[in-house]
């Protein structure tokens, strides 16, 4: 009982650093929960999770909803999600995972050090990105880091970064989720962390709109970059 107050805890400060950095729990949530349970069962959780997350986020931040970038880049990565959802079982996750941080940590790096840079919001930009995003979300668990470098590209304000963001991750974890669980990876004993789940992503999500609302938007973006740069270096680390 011990090591899942420690869990829910863990979630919940996963939750609040998530709302705050606007791309969701997973990329800190997934190698949290992997000191708990198993792969498979960190996948699942964490989808599950986040369905339950993101309706927090999209009802406190609703009214930034880009409706053009959820089509553009959320179709692409609900599809591809399932898609990086049924490899698991073929595709060597780790050695991915470790490649995609590098990347991350490459790019956000120069966009700390190039802040007039502005990546075009173009249908290209969004497809890639929505593409890139799905696939690792639904094969490795942390596709959010690639959608919130796209969006902080694009510069855009707090509230429509957070809103967009959260509506297609609600696709992107509801999709996933369906996948992981029929495959059996979400086990029985796990319903009973429903509702605690379904708290802690009310109350993080909550406090991380707190916190938001004393950070001015001119320094949102560099706070989204060195999260990002953070928990993909916490990633390679734990490889050695």
């Amino acid at each position: 009982m011990e090591k899942y107050i420690y869990f829910f805890l863990l979630a919940f400060v996963a939750e609040v650093i998530g709302t705050i950095s606007g791309f969701g729990s997973s990329i800190l949530f997934v190698p949290l929960a992997s000191m708990f349970f198993d792969f498979k069962a960190v996948l699942a959780i964490t989808a599950v999770f986040h369905v339950f997350s993101n309706l927090s986020k999209i009802y406190l931040f609703r009214t930034g909803i880009q409706k053009d970038i959820v089509i553009k880049l959320g179709i692409p990565a609900v599809i591809f999600v399932i898609i990086g959802a049924l490899l698991t079982n073929i595709i060597p996750q780790k050695e991915i995972e470790l490649w995609m941080n590098f990347v991350l940590i490459l790019l956000s790096v120069f966009l700390i050090f190039n802040s007039d840079k502005k990546l075009e919001q173009s249908d290209k930009n969004l497809i890639v990105g929505g593409i890139s995003s799905g696939f690792l979300a639904g094969l490795v668990g942390t596709g959010g880091a690639i959608r919130g470098l796209v969006l902080a590209a694009f510069s855009l304000e707090k509230d429509s970064f957070l809103a967009t963001s959260a509506l297609i991750d609600l696709g992107v974890d509801f999709s996933r989720a369906i996948v992981y669980v029929s495959s059996g990876y979400f086990l029985k004993e796990f319903l009973i962390f429903i509702p605690f789940l379904i708290l802690i992503s009310i109350a993080g999500s909550y406090t991380g709109k707190l916190v938001l609302n004393k950070i001015p938007q001119k320094y949102f973006r560099y706070v989204v970059l060195v999260v990002i740069i953070s928990i993909s270096i916490y990633s390679i680390s734990r490889y050695f």
